[in-house]
């Protein structure tokens, strides 16, 4: 009967390994991740405002809510799948990015709101504090 060495049974026992995890897919963790950049490009659709206009580090606290809150998996499936039928989570994104707040797993959180998107949309007035001009600035027509 042959033995087997140290050193046959390491080699052997690495080789075998590195042929199961190669076949395997990837664990649920690396399929439940999306980038920061994955994120504003999904809100982008969602909210119908431009990448450009969804700053990295608002969408960096978001993405960290809905993580915290055992989204990923579904952040993940809505950005790599246009198709897939988001439920609420489109609409909790979308809310978020207009409210400027958003829920965590240690409870409501916000990025500002004077930061939120909502002031885009309402481009009649100012987020509280954000003064137009001088005392009674609102009384003249604006100018053409």
């Amino acid at each position: 009967m042959p033995t087997i060495s140290r050193r046959s049974l390491i080699l052997g026992g690495a080789s075998a390994a590195t042929t199961v995890a190669v076949g395997l897919p990837l664990s649920a963790g690396a399929r439940e991740t999306i980038t920061v950049d994955q994120f504003r490009t999904l809100s982008a659709r969602l909210t119908g405002a431009s990448v450009t206009d969804l700053a990295e580090t608002t969408a960096g606290k978001l993405l960290d809510g809905f993580i915290s809150m055992g989204r990923g998996p579904d952040l993940a499936l809505l950005a790599a799948d246009p198709r897939v039928s988001p439920g609420t989570l489109a609409d909790d994104i979308v809310a978020a990015w207009y409210s400027g707040n958003y829920d965590t797993s240690a409870g409501l959180a916000s990025f500002g709101l004077t930061n939120a998107l909502l002031w885009n949309a309402l481009n009649f007035t100012k987020p509280p504090g954000f003064c137009g001009g001088a005392t009674g600035y609102w009384a003249d027509a604006p100018h053409s």
